[in-house]
């Protein structure tokens, strides 16, 4: 009975472990179920070209996908997934020795050099240090105006990076596609396909059962949505141009297929939409602006026309004054030097009378005065041409 009851325990234990298992594989496959399918996600969006098998585990697929299919979004590059790190593909490929421009290797300036360093390589130890020492200049005779037609004349633009455009390994082995156009089939891709000169695509007929291009609506397509060449003839025979699609009244599904319909009506625009480029700035307001500049102009002209005239008048009255009026001329130089006589004298007396005070006595202040005297005896007057006009002292 002991062991019949162990047994049970032990069999409600291993029941409620696998209750536990079962759970947590539930919410496992709940999160699995919610999530939605590649095709799903697909049908839901605009562009489902942009959508990657790894889209449908994010939190909001359709906000994911929504910002990726934005005009100039930046994809995350290919490498955020991989375990290894990122190049590590191409350690030990060699590395092409960089070469120059074509518009410098014109130039010629390979060769100089090549054969420079041969000389220099073929020197001895004794001359290598005597070129160190006394170093020769001008070894590379080239032509500087080659070398400025290179620059100036020849030179080409680097090939940049376009927006966006993120490198990864091995994009310099992928196949450059800029030069080709949608729609036209080259010469080895016509012969590698087996087409005839001037014969239908081999992807024709399935564009009539299923539509054109989505990502390229615009695109002409003969067989299609626009007429076969002249000759041609539609059918499932060889060279043949499959069956035009048409609906059920025998109308065109894509576009003038058979080349009936007239010219294109152009685009009308609703009157108050304009075809004008945004921001360009408006006739009259450049007219209006010229007119201000014109008007700016024409007064700093006046206003530096009348300085001019203020200018001459003062010096003409100048010279006026300084001829007729001569006897107002001595009245001021009179004047000025009684007031400096008088300056003087109010000096000296109020040194004496400091050194009074100060018990020094006369004998200093006598010596003082006595010695001012003598230098204003000295003195000598100047020159008359060095002299400055009375009236211009007055003035200023």
């Amino acid at each position: 009975a002991a062991a019949a009851a162990a047994a049970a325990a032990a069999a409600a234990e291993e029941e409620e472990g696998g209750g536990e298992a079962a759970n947590e594989v539930g919410k496992k496959a709940k999160r699995r179920l919610k999530r939605l399918s590649i095709a799903e996600l697909k049908q839901l969006v605009s562009k489902p070209e942009v959508i990657e098998p790894w889209d449908v585990t994010s939190a909001d697929p359709r906000l994911l996908v929504n910002l990726k299919s934005l005009r100039n979004t930046v994809p995350v590059p290919r490498h955020w997934s991989q375990k290894r790190k990122f190049l590590q593909g191409k350690r030990g490929v060699e590395k092409p020795p960089f070469a120059l421009p074509e518009f410098i290797a014109a130039t010629g300036i390979e060769k100089i050099r090549a054969s420079v360093m041969e000389k220099e390589n073929a020197k001895k130890l004794k001359g290598k240090m005597k070129e160190r020492v006394q170093p020769k200049m001008g070894k590379i005779d080239i032509d500087y105006q080659v070398l400025h037609d290179a620059f100036f004349k020849f030179q080409s633009k680097p090939r940049l990076s376009r927006f966006g455009d993120t490198y990864y390994e091995g994009k310099e082995h992928e196949v450059q596609l800029r030069q080709k156009k949608p729609g036209v089939a080259s010469d080895e891709l016509q012969k590698a396909l087996g087409m005839e000169l001037g014969g239908p695509p081999p992807w024709l007929i399935n564009m009539q059962r299923y539509g054109p291009p989505p990502s390229y609506p615009n695109l002409k397509i003969a067989g299609l949505n626009a007429p076969i060449p002249e000759g041609a003839t539609y059918g499932y025979h060889p060279g043949g141009w499959g069956k035009p699609p048409v609906d059920e009244f025998g109308r065109p599904l894509y576009g003038d297929v058979f080349g009936t319909a007239g010219a294109e009506p152009a685009e009308q625009l609703a009157p108050s939409l304009s075809r004008d480029n945004w921001g360009a700035v408006e006739e009259d307001a450049e007219g209006s602006d010229d007119e201000e500049e014109e008007d700016e102009e024409e007064e700093e002209d006046e206003e530096r026309r009348c300085l001019r005239l203020r200018r001459r008048a003062f010096f003409r009255r100048s010279s006026l004054e300084s001829l007729d009026s001569l006897e107002l001329e001595l009245e001021l130089g009179d004047c000025l030097r009684r007031r400096r006589r008088e300056r003087r004298q109010l000096c000296g007396a109020a040194r004496h009378h400091a050194d009074r005070r100060s018990g020094r006595g006369g004998r200093d202040a006598g010596h003082v005065v006595r010695g001012a005297a003598t230098h204003r005896r000295r003195r000598r007057p100047a020159a008359p041409h060095r002299r400055r006009p009375l009236l211009a002292q007055a003035r200023v």
